[in-house]
């Protein structure tokens, strides 16, 4: 709570097992740990856990129906959003961008669970790939896998083992490193 304070920090309460009530009224359970403490930073505590529990947070049993595996994906999604907003941010030289972005980003329409395919054409040069990479980068919080993939034909043309290499870093970084063991363009595409 300190570092809310102090340091512009953010703290999201996690009511694991334990009613927010209990916290903020340090009663029951909450209230009995307490008492069992007599050291002189316990008022410290107590008023951080009155703080904390006044705080929009998760509680287990009021989320998604207490499955704590929801919860934690809930969570960190949120997290992971909030995260975005302060790590995504495109350069002001690219002018024009954010219109584009916010009409592909409409044209995927992420909410709907829908599986959708689109294509970026153009000259060289014209921002194809800062483009999808910006579009990537923002919506890539919303999938368990992701991976990004540029210079595919450059690369996959530089030498006979291009191609597998990209299957290779695909497969990588949609399995978390249980990819590298792919033998051939062949078994890759099967894969």
């Amino acid at each position: 709570m300190e570092c809310q304070k102090s340091n512009d920090q953010i703290a999201y309460p996690v009511f694991y097992d334990v009613d927010p009530s209990e916290v903020r009224k340090q009663r029951g359970p909450v209230g009995e740990a307490l008492a069992e403490h007599t050291n002189k930073d316990i008022r410290k505590w107590r008023e951080a856990l009155t703080e904390a529990a006044n705080l929009s947070g998760w509680d287990l049993e009021k989320t998604a129906d207490g499955h704590e595996a929801k919860v934690i994906k809930l969570i960190v999604q949120h997290i992971s959003l909030e995260l975005r907003s302060i790590n995504v941010n495109l350069d002001d030289k690219l002018v024009g961008m954010e219109p584009r972005l916010q009409d592909l980003e409409e044209s995927l329409d992420i909410a709907s669970n829908e599986v959708r395919m689109i294509g970026i054409k153009g000259m060289g040069g014209a921002g194809k790939t800062t483009l999808a990479r910006a579009v990537f980068d923002r919506i890539s919080v919303h999938f368990e896998a992701k991976s990004f993939v540029e210079n595919v034909r450059e690369v996959s043309k530089a030498s006979l083992s291009g191609l597998l290499s990209l299957q290779q870093k695909i497969l990588s970084e949609l399995l978390n490193g249980q990819g590298n063991n792919v033998g051939s363009v062949h078994e890759g595409t099967k894969i």
